[in-house]
């Protein structure tokens, strides 16, 4: 197995890396001191990118995406994560479950995505309905031509800035061998549609100026053509595209883990005490080497998840633990990098105390540890019946 990148993925690395340094860390200190990015700012961003030509990389050139293999924009996501969501959103990867828009809904909704010209949120989240998706509650029931959508949802990323949100919904409910169970099925709902709100949601410790909004959806009356999909086959559109989004946050989760241990690494070979560079210290030079070891084998692990994704394999259990792990790791590496800088490390000063707060969030969303330890065990003991 050859583990050297490609000329082309080699090119990704180093531009993502340099527009990141140079262009967002600058900003990161106001966005965690407002809790806000500014519009203006983030459609900055969003020309600088496209000036780049690497807007919408995920999306397939097809799209006019830039169509980069799993592993590619995977290394691509590993160097976004080193600065804050609140600034990475600006780089604009559309959700890829907009591939499955029809050509009316693609000329609406993708290629304006793909373009820069609009911003679009996941709606699947709902108060009573986190990890139990098909125990959602909105519900959208037909009335002559339309549908009518009713309902709420909560922790929805990004909201605030979307010109567009794709929600699930129960459109009914159908008999399975193992009992009835809902029809889920899936609507584009522009923004100023009404009967739709999107309310601010609650403040987060993690991801300052990246906020979550509450949805609430009250007699929203959408043609037919809004669905996405067939009715009642949600579930298989967002399979089909959105299950490695938790790949994106165990490569976010990389790249955030190593801008810590890179911080770490300068730390503790300047600084003294004792009269002796702390790098001296077995206690200090021991924790290098266990934040150095973790964070190189969730790198494989994700980079692993990606390329069984490139050969066409089903990647199910090996995203699953690339997500777990790498998430895990982060929270462990930044709290080490925090107890070497010691005092300094809770300052906002530094970056380290808010990769350490921002870490707490991974392994919570786009399927919690335990959900993700549910999806490894299962593929484990199926096979042998248990």
């Amino acid at each position: 197995m050859d583990f050297a990148l490609t000329p082309e993925q080699q090119l990704v690395v180093d531009t993502v890396r340099s527009f990141v340094e140079k262009e967002l860390y600058p900003l990161e200190e106001e966005i965690e001191r407002t809790d806000a990015i500014p519009r203006a700012l983030g459609r900055e961003i969003q020309d600088k990118v496209l000036a780049l030509g690497f807007y919408a990389p995920n999306i397939p050139v097809e799209h006019g995406g830039g169509g980069l293999d799993h592993v590619t924009f995977t290394l691509l996501e590993r160097e976004l994560g080193r600065t804050s969501m609140a600034l990475n959103l600006w780089w604009g990867r559309p959700s890829n479950i907009l591939c499955a828009c029809n050509p009316d809904q693609r000329d609406r909704y993708l290629l304006p995505c793909v373009r820069g010209e609009k911003i679009d949120a996941l709606a699947m989240t709902e108060p009573g309905a986190g990890s139990d998706v098909r125990g959602m509650k909105t519900t959208a029931r037909r009335d002559g031509a339309d549908w009518v959508l009713n309902g709420t949802k909560h922790f929805i990323s990004h909201a605030d800035v979307a010109d567009f949100v794709i929600v699930f919904a129960a459109t009914g409910e159908e008999a399975t061998p193992r009992g009835s169970r809902k029809r889920i099925s899936c609507f584009l709902v522009d923004r100023d549609t009404p009967g739709f709100a999107i309310q601010p949601g609650y403040r987060s410790v993690s991801h300052r100026g990246y906020h979550n909004a509450v949805l609430t959806f009250d007699d929203c009356r959408l043609p037919e053509a809004q669905m996405l999909g067939a009715e009642g086959e949600g579930f298989a559109v967002a399979n089909t595209w959105l299950y490695a989004t938790r790949l994106t946050v165990a490569a976010m989760c990389v790249g955030r883990a190593r801008r810590a241990f890179d911080l770490s690494l300068d730390w503790v070979a300047s600084r003294e005490q004792f009269g002796q560079k702390i790098a001296r210290f077995q206690g200090t030079s021991f924790k290098l080497a266990d934040m150095a070891t973790e964070i190189d084998a969730a790198d494989l692990l994700t980079l692993w998840a990606a390329w069984t994704l490139d050969q066409g394999r089903d990647a199910n259990r090996a995203i699953a633990e690339a997500k777990l792990y790498a998430s895990e790791m982060l929270a462990r590496v930044a709290d080490q990098a925090v107890q070497i800088y010691g005092g300094m490390g809770l300052m906002a000063e530094l970056p380290l105390e808010r990769i350490w707060r921002d870490a707490r969030v991974e392994r919570i969303w786009e399927g919690t540890s335990e959900i993700q330890r549910h999806i490894i065990s299962r593929d484990l003991l199926r096979p042998l019946g248990a």
